[in-house]
């Protein structure tokens, strides 16, 4: 997942509340700063990087409010410039204004997203109706918009350069998807919506950590059957550092609830652990969020009914590659039936592993991931426990390293500690450098391990981006895991899945790193496109490169052996029920609520009976059940986009294919070229669906998405 911290402004573009500190003025009527660490310049050596090791909460809200006042001084002097508007003295102006602002946005989205607290929860709280407001002030300002809208009018009489076309089209698409066009009444009922969803979504997120934070499972020594000596190692550490010395704590996190109910033998345990991961923000408590959730679902739709749209999804998916809702539901349901037929097949081969084992149960959700694992060694002779053996999460760096340097050239070098500011002290960092001319790239930020006040999932995210306007600057990124902290000495040992989550995020780090675009708004994307550069990069774990050098014994050294090696590809489509239909349910249920009325809606009603109705199997839930679904009741950035993961790995298959057909295979020079040249570096310089074409020579199709699932391919 990429993450951009909520309403982190890319450029003043970036629609972030009207503040009550004043900009100050110097001799030259330039703005003035305070001393708050937060709004000052980065200092030191790559260029820059931001104090992570000064930031406090305190600063926050001060340094929002600066920033914010000193945002808006530089939109009302573009908006009110005395000159014609041009490219020139507007949209290359408003592509410099609001750099005060970004930096405090990174600190914010830290505070976020990583090193969360119940005193910064309350700030967030505070500020976002605040931020919200400031968004309206930008993006309902007329004289600004009227400078807009005339360079926009008098390019499409006289095109400008491509990239400058492009970036005067995103913006003013922006402006009008965003109200730019309603009367005064609109407009102020639009920005009324707004402040409101952005508290929503605030408290949505606080209480979803809350109950990640709260629900618990404490083990002792005589539950522990089945699970690994390392797992039971790290949730004995988890445990003393909670004041539980003498137990074992399962958090309500995937990473600590996955493999607990993949090998624990305790059934009732097992269905303790699914049902507080499960129920997250369903509690019927004060953090439950089916009423938010409501709520959210009739002010999107209000607002988006201002501007005569009939759903936010329509609305949403104007600017997205599927174009239309219809588009994004047909892939989904061309997919769907196949799906769901495979998790019969799996969960009658499951059945007939419990029956052999007189367990004397039904398959239940709590069931899947254990039974599944029985027949998966039983069917392939694969133990993922054995797998697991070989992969340790500092080879795996390595290994992403290692095809970073294949495929875009770089070389990834250790900083020294303390060199570089880090917020917390499990963070490492590395120089990015081309190999051969040894030019610097930028910094890449690793945070792997789970903790309190950090969100679960993984996700990357940029502390500043590529751009050459004003001159070239280098990148800062960031990749987030949440995996399980090992004991002290031990190594960290991740699953086939987590690896390639791995894999999936650093792709987003390489499409930070690789960006060859001048103008900072280029540098955003498209939501349905934004996710296969980092699908496609899921390929090279299991390239034999990758495999003969990185996956070796965690005690031993040993390489993996070509016997375990041939198993797990034989098993590659193994449980693609579960994982595609776990996925699609989610990505459907966004679709279809979003496209239903929203007039008293019962939520977890309608969840239900959605479900029904697409025949959803009762032994597996959604991956993400709508009363914590994050990606899209945190923010807009998925909302009615969820699909989007599914358009992209129809983009991954078939460019998986190019490689595959290339004699170099996935390391074939030349489709690696072409890679880089017309799927990474141009981020959104162009029309994603041109480049895709520039790399693939066509559009891509779903047949080859369809082979790698296992699933039935259609015919014509």
């Amino acid at each position: 997942m990429i993450k951009l911290p909520l309403s982190k402004p890319l450029s003043a573009l970036s629609l972030c509340a009207i503040v009550t500190f004043t900009a100050c003025k110097d001799d030259k009527n330039e703005p003035k700063m305070s001393d708050n660490i937060l709004v000052q310049e980065w200092t030191g050596p790559y260029q820059g990087v931001s104090a992570f090791d000064k930031m406090t909460v305190s600063d926050v809200k001060p340094a929002m409010e600066e920033a914010m006042a000193l945002g808006l001084a530089d939109i009302e002097r573009i908006a009110n410039s005395p000159e014609a508007p041009t490219f020139e003295n507007t949209i290359e102006e408003m592509e410099r204004s609001g750099k005060v602002l970004n930096r405090v946005f990174v600190y914010y989205g830290i505070m976020s997203s990583n090193v969360s607290s119940p005193e910064f929860r309350d700030v967030q709280t505070e500020l976002a109706p605040k931020i919200s407001e400031y968004n309206s002030k930008i993006s309902q300002n007329e004289a600004l918009f009227k400078r807009i809208k005339a360079v926009y009018d008098a390019s499409q009489e006289q095109p400008l350069p491509a990239d400058q076309q492009r970036v005067v089209d995103l913006i003013y698409k922006n402006f009008e998807m965003n109200g730019a066009n309603l009367d005064e009444a609109k407009k102020k009922r639009y920005a009324e919506i707004n402040k409101e969803l952005s508290s929503l979504y605030t408290k949505f997120s606080n209480n979803v950590l809350h109950d990640e934070e709260n629900y618990v499972t404490y083990l002792t020594k005589d539950q522990l059957g089945g699970l690994s000596e390392g797992f039971i190692k790290s949730a004995a550490k988890i445990a003393a550092d909670k004041g539980q010395e003498g137990k074992y704590a399962i958090t309500n996190t995937r990473s600590s609830m996955d493999p607990f109910l993949t090998y624990s033998t305790e059934r009732e345990l097992r269905k303790q652990v699914w049902t507080n991961y499960y129920a997250r923000g369903d509690n019927g408590d004060e953090y439950d969020n089916n009423q938010l959730i409501a709520q959210i679902l009739k002010l999107r739709k209000e607002r988006v009914g201002l501007m005569g749209y009939d759903n936010y999804a329509e609305w949403r998916l104007q600017d997205r590659m599927a174009k239309t809702p219809e588009n994004a539901m047909n892939l989904m349901m061309a997919v769907w039936p196949a799906a769901i037929a495979r998790v019969e097949e799996e969960v009658a081969d499951m059945q007939a592993v419990a029956d052999a084992n007189r367990d004397n149960i039904s398959i239940e959700p709590w069931d899947y991931r254990y039974y599944a694992e029985k027949v998966r060694q039983k069917k392939y002779d694969l133990d993922s426990e054995e797998v697991k053996q070989y992969l340790q999460l500092d080879k795996l760096t390595d290994a992403i390293f290692y095809v970073a340097g294949e495929l875009f050239n770089y070389k990834f070098t250790p900083v020294e500690k303390g060199k570089i500011p880090v917020f917390h002290d499990d963070v490492n960092v590395w120089e990015v450098t081309d190999k051969d001319s040894g030019k610097h790239i930028g910094l890449w930020y690793l945070d792997p391990y789970a903790r309190e006040g950090k969100r679960s999932g993984a996700w990357a995210t940029t502390y500043r981006s590529y751009d050459s306007f004003d001159g070239e600057k280098n990148v800062l990124a960031s990749n987030n895991s949440n995996f399980v902290k090992p004991a002290p000495g031990e190594a960290v040992l991740v699953s086939w899945d987590d690896a390639t989550t791995f894999f999936h995020e650093f792709g987003h780090a390489l499409h930070f790193f690789s960006a060859n675009v001048k103008y900072p708004t280029l540098n955003g994307g498209v939501r349905d496109y934004t996710e296969f550069q980092s699908q496609l990069l899921e390929r090279w774990l299991s390239t034999d490169q990758v495999i003969n050098q990185f996956l070796v014994h965690y005690k031993t050294g040993e390489p993996i052996p070509a016997s375990l090696v041939e198993k797990i590809k034989k098993a590659s489509t193994f449980n693609q029920g579960f994982g595609t239909t776990e996925y699609l349910a989610s990505a459907l249920i966004d679709m279809k609520i979003h496209l239903a009325d929203p007039e008293n809606i019962d939520v977890d009603k309608f969840e239900r009976e959605t479900l029904a109705e697409l025949n959803m199997p009762e032994e597996i839930p959604m991956r993400h059940r709508t009363p914590h679904f994050g990606h899209v009741f945190s923010g807009e950035g998925y909302a009615t986009a969820y699909y989007g993961y599914m358009w992209a790995d129809v983009l991954t298959s078939d460019a998986s294919e190019a490689f595959r057909e290339a004699p170099g295979g996935f390391y074939d020079a030349d489709v690696a070229e072409k890679l880089v040249k017309y799927l990474f570096a141009p981020r959104n310089s162009m029309d994603p669906a041109d480049a895709y074409r520039l790399f693939r020579g066509r559009d891509a199709k779903i047949e080859a998405l369809m082979k790698d699932r296992g699933f039935p391919v259609p015919k014509d």
